[in-house]
């Protein structure tokens, strides 16, 4: 993992600092954070003078480096004071890190420019965020691998700034296995990271092989994942640390790569579909932060995890498949593998668990790019209070989601003429929906529900300082953390 894995909380006034480099920050107002000030008072007004000439006009995005007794101290701009909000924290923490990568300064000291523990643990996040690279597989020597070591925060919240980095790493580590190539990042890598993660939070994992899940009749699962030699895995994660509460239930995409199938996709960008399983690191990175973090709270992870191959036994347009709940789906279009995966996960969600909600993230469809592009997750679902948690949990992580209509006119358009569903919904027609409208049938009724499609955010997002061009974003972790009371 390339990314910040130290973050410390110091004590010590900014002059007896050993840093490296010294962060500290002045608003469009032209009022400084508290260093700031403490510093300009003490070097005869160096920052006024600044300000005075016209070079400091503290908008957001400004850096400004000075030199003072032999240390780099870095003035960075903060914006609007009345508009410095969480995420503002989290953007302006990401910069400070990007900042002494591009530099190659392997440490630093900030200032947490706001001591409310809201701010102080996005801050905490976006250090790490911030820090973020992936270069696994560059094996030449040269300049651009350089690691981010250790930082140091002056003031602020303590627990929740450290609390805020514990949530970045499990971000990050979503980020390297989006990142992973599909050959390295298998089924069974995923299960191999679900029981570490397990042994780490002492938590009750569950991986279920082709031939058990098969016997136990998920035929969703099975008949997409016929098609490929590599071991599928149906895996169960279980942290129960919240006494007699309903569990909260995860249900993740983890589809390690798509071809498409016997409907097979253009060739062109189909690399991108190692990022086909990034449901699944929404819900690992949850339960990374859930291991660190021990919140009293009860929450299982489901990971229905194969390839979508085409080959001489892969599942074809016109198959009928049976789901976990006995549900029978007819295959249309091979393409739409992920929700045919997902019905055995929603079905083992709703047969064995009596859940307080069950939420599902699913790179699902490209349809909700076009929609949406690559700035807010579609979401839909069957209860109004969650999806009022699910938005309240989407403005305070800045995580954005759009709830797009669950109609009848919808659902009845993936029923089927010979099963009970087809797996695409009316031609050229509201594709997004018609995937919400297929995983429906397959929650038990009553249940809260809600679906997160990511194929717009998971990925392809634009880079700032806490996204990186190219990458994986972790996207969801937050936001799921969020609902979940773990802040």
């Amino acid at each position: 993992m390339a990314h910040l894995t130290k973050v410390k909380i110091s004590n010590n006034n900014w002059d007896n600092s050993d840093s490296d480099l010294i962060v500290v920050g002045v608003y469009e107002d032209k009022t400084f954070s508290s260093i700031a000030k403490s510093i300009n008072e003490q070097n005869g007004k160096l920052f006024d003078n600044a300000i005075d000439i016209g070079d400091i006009k503290g908008k957001k995005g400004e850096s400004h480096l000075f030199y003072i007794e032999n240390k780099r101290i870095l003035l960075m701009g903060l914006g609007k004071k009345e508009k410095f909000n969480e995420n503002e924290a989290r953007l302006i923490a990401g910069s400070a890190s990007r900042y002494a990568i591009d530099k190659k300064i392997d440490n630093f000291s900030i200032e947490c420019f706001l001591e409310q523990k809201r701010f102080c643990q996005a801050f905490g996040e976006g250090l790490v965020l911030g820090s973020y690279q992936f270069f696994e597989y560059k094996t030449k020597k040269d300049n651009n691998k350089f690691i981010l070591q250790n930082v140091s925060v002056m003031g602020g919240n303590s627990n929740h700034i450290l609390k805020g980095a514990s949530i970045g790493e499990a971000v990050c580590l979503a980020r390297d296995l989006g990142n992973y190539p599909g050959n390295v990042a298998t089924p069974s890598k995923l299960a191999q990271v679900a029981k570490e993660i397990a042994d780490e939070g002492e938590m009750n994992v569950k991986v279920l092989d082709r031939e058990e899940f098969t016997e136990m009749g998920m035929g969703g699962l099975a008949g997409v994942a016929i098609g490929t030699d590599e071991p599928p895995k149906f895996i169960v994660l279980e942290y129960m640390k919240g006494g007699e509460s309903k569990p909260k239930v995860l249900v993740g995409k983890g589809l390690t790569f798509d071809s498409g199938g016997i409907s097979i996709k253009p060739a062109a960008k189909m690399d991108e579909m190692k990022y086909d399983m990034c449901g699944s690191t929404v819900v690992l990175g949850v339960f990374k932060a859930l291991a660190v973090l021990k919140p009293d709270v009860n929450v299982v992870g489901i990971i229905p995890s194969t390839e979508n191959l085409s080959g001489g036994k892969a599942y074809k347009p016109g198959d009928v498949l049976t789901a976990y709940n006995g549900k029978t789906m007819e295959i249309f279009n091979t393409d739409a593998e992920g929700r045919v995966i997902l019905s055995d996960g929603l079905s083992y969600a709703s047969k064995h668990y009596d859940p307080e909600y069950i939420l599902d993230f699913a790179t699902l469809t490209g349809a909700v790019v076009i929609a949406l592009g690559h700035v807010a997750a579609g979401v839909m679902g069957t209860n109004e209070d969650l999806m009022e948690k699910v938005k309240a949990a989407s403005k305070a992580t800045s995580e954005k989601v759009w709830e797009l209509p669950l109609w009848e006119e919808y659902c009845k358009q993936v029923q089927s003429d010979i099963a009970d569903v087809k797996n695409v919904g009316a031609p050229m027609q509201a594709g997004t929906i018609a995937g919400a409208a297929f995983l429906k049938e397959f929650v038990k009724e009553g249940i809260p529900w809600v679906h997160f499609d990511i194929a717009g955010t998971a990925w392809g997002v634009k880079p700032n300082s806490i996204n990186p061009k190219g990458s994986a974003t972790g996207w969801g972790i937050r936001l799921v953390l969020e609902m979940m009371g773990v802040n």
